[in-house]
């Protein structure tokens, strides 16, 4: 069964909650690659972490305890974090001020590092992930998971978009869709998956002019139990 085309998807989902108007009106936008660049390689840092310790964990107890994560680790400032040894870590991790996870905790100064290797040949993080081609998205996936820590799965896609950069996301109705219309086989998160996700992403996206943001929502909108009545 071949993937529609967006077109079709798009007028599925719109029915599916209530016309038109009001699916535009959920739906987000990325940031411009400009606006991008100008995020401080702190803020990646911090969302880094955040999306690390959510994993596996009550999101509510993270977002209550995060302004004391941003005070412990002085906000996330990457040269300062790289000078913390690790007996400073350990204590950190033992605060009751924030979660305590000592593996965690280590993964801050492991992708401070990374986001400094970047800013070596980059000039900052930010600039190195706002001139990724989203027709490769994927790619940056790989990048995090393989040199950060604790990035993979939809670890790293979640914090990028949360911070603006423009991406699809894995979620259970976006992977029931490739599933469903036998798309791939198996693991969603298999290199022969990704690569046809990838493939029919970039195919909606010259179909239709959207970014993958919201060309992503619309078809975890367009599946699922997910309906709103027109009541």
């Amino acid at each position: 069964m071949p993937a529609e085309k967006f077109a079709r998807i798009y007028t599925r989902a719109a029915k599916r909650k209530g016309g038109y108007e009001k699916l535009e009106s959920m739906l987000s936008m990325p940031l411009s690659p400009s606006e991008l660049a100008t995020i401080g390689d702190n803020r990646f840092l911090s969302e880094f972490t955040k999306k690390v310790f959510q994993s596996g964990f009550v999101w509510r107890v993270v977002r209550q305890k995060w302004p004391n994560f941003e005070r412990e680790f002085f906000n996330f400032d990457i040269e300062k974090i790289l000078l913390m040894p690790d007996e400073m870590l350990e204590q950190k991790a033992t605060n009751p001020d924030i979660i305590r996870n000592l593996n965690k905790v280590r993964t801050i100064r492991e992708n401070a590092l990374m986001i400094k290797s970047v800013q070596q040949l980059h000039t900052s993080f930010s600039k190195f992930v706002s001139e990724w081609d989203t027709t490769d998205i994927i790619g940056l996936w790989d990048y995090l998971k393989k040199n950060g820590s604790r990035l993979g799965g939809n670890t790293g896609p979640y914090a990028l978009r949360f911070l603006g950069k423009d991406t699809f996301l894995l979620s259970r109705d976006v992977e029931g869709y490739f599933v469903a219309r036998n798309i791939i086989e198996g693991s969603s998160r298999s290199k022969r998956s990704l690569l046809a996700i990838q493939q029919q992403f970039n195919n909606w996206q010259q179909q239709s002019g959207r970014s993958l943001q919201e060309i992503s929502q619309i078809v975890s909108m367009s599946v699922g139990d997910n309906h709103i009545s027109n009541d």
